[in-house]
Formats: structure tokens, C-alpha cells, sequence
């Protein structure tokens, strides 16, 4: 398998919200020769507990620091909802739906929930409203609810979730580069400024470049 960025994320991570412009400008800049694959990571796939108020508070401490480190927009308004269920299965299930619609569209669908959930306070956890979402992104409704209900996007969902435990993913945003031929390496275990992770991923390609042997010459 070719060389790639594989970026582990979830729909419902602020820290991946914040980190939206970085993922972006590293598919610009390395993409042609590092293409970007996403995996959803499940923060808390099949949540059933409703928010209490320590864990309003605690979530609004993290879009405090994310907002602060990255700029993006938050809609605090969120916290004034009442029984909300932080259940991250359903965005997951439709980042992967879009993905087996259109590959290429994934990761713009996944900032397109991001927005939707953190600057917008939409509630992403609920079906109907991400086939809304789809359809604002351009896709047939139809289309996107008969992929969000296919049995084998759920199953495709949980084989991601799979893979981010196996990769021993603790936390999101996490960004690797690599290939499955020669292994994969961290370029960064969580939030990091465009400059630093394009830093990283300069480093990480001179480093794989001096350990390739010369080419022969004639």
C-alpha cells in the first residue's frame, strides 16, 4: 500500500473541530503525495447516559481551550439543552455512509457536521437531521438515509472503531504517516497548529527519505 496520512477523528471531538483547518491544509500541501484516509475513532459510540451538569461543565472547559487555541467558533447555546445524549454513533455512521458515497467527500462531510454541530448547536445524534445535513451538502436524501440505514455502513462504522483501538488510538485528533508495507508513525498524538504539523511531516519525510538507499545510477 502506497504512503498516506491516516488522520483518526470523531464528529463530536472539539479537539478535531479545532484541528479542521490543520487536517485541511495538510491534504493541500502533502496530499498528492500523502493522501489523507480517515478513520472514525467512536469517541462514545452507544452513549445512553444524559448529560448532567458536571459534564456540561467539563465539556465547556474543553471549547473554552479549543476555542482559544484554534479560533474556531463555538455556539455555547448547546449547554442550555436538556437531556442531551453525547451518543458520537450516529455522526460516526454518517461520516462513513458519505464515505462509501463518495470517498473523496468524507472528510469535507465530516468538517460539514463539525460546523453544524459546534458553531451551529444542531443535533448531530439524531438521523434526521443528519439526512438534512447530507441533503445541505448536496447529496439526495434518499440516497444518503438508504446509506446511513445500510447494515453494512454500521458494520463498516465498528470496523473503524476496530482499527483506531488496535492502532491504540487513546485520543483524538491523531495523525500518522506511513504505509501498512512499512508501518506508520505518530505525527501528532492530538491538537497541533498547521505550523507545527507541517513541521512534523517534513521531518518525518526527510527522515524517510535519508533511510531509503540511493537510487543507482547508470
Amino acid at each position: 500500500m502506497s504512503e498516506q496520512l491516516v488522520y483518526f477523528a470523531d464528529p463530536m471531538c472539539s479537539w478535531c473541530w479545532g484541528f479542521s483547518p490543520v487536517i485541511e491544509a495538510a491534504r493541500s500541501r502533502f496530499g498528492e503525495e500523502l493522501p489523507v484516509r480517515l478513520i472514525l475513532g467512536g469517541l462514545r459510540p452507544g452513549t445512553k447516559e444524559v448529560m448532567d451538569e458536571a459534564a456540561k461543565q467539563m465539556i465547556r472547559e474543553h471549547w473554552d481551550h479549543v476555542h482559544e487555541a484554534s479560533g474556531q467558533p463555538f455556539d455555547f447555546a448547546f449547554f442550555d439543552r436538556e437531556g442531551f445524549v453525547y451518543d458520537t454513533g450516529p455522526a460516526c455512521r454518517a461520516v462513513v455512509a458519505m464515505r462509501r458515497l463518495d470517498p473523496g467527500m468524507a472528510l469535507a462531510f465530516l468538517k460539514h457536521l463539525h460546523q453544524a454541530f459546534y458553531a451551529g448547536n444542531q443535533d448531530v445524534t439524531d438521523r434526521e437531521t443528519l439526512c438534512a445535513l447530507a441533503a445541505e451538502f448536496g447529496l439526495d436524501r434518499d440516497s444518503f438515509a438508504a446509506a446511513f440505514d445500510d447494515e453494512e455502513t454500521l458494520q463498516e462504522t465498528k470496523r473503524d472503531f476496530a482499527i483506531s483501538r488496535r492502532a491504540g488510538i487513546t485520543g483524538f485528533p491523531t495523525l500518522l504517516a506511513g504505509s501498512n508495507d512499512e508501518g506508520y508513525a505518530v505525527v501528532t498524538p492530538g491538537y497541533q497548529s498547521w505550523q507545527k504539523v507541517e513541521r512534523l511531516i517534513t521531518a518525518w519525510l526527510e527522515r524517510r527519505d535519508h533511510a531509503r538507499p540511493a537510487a543507482s545510477k547508470d
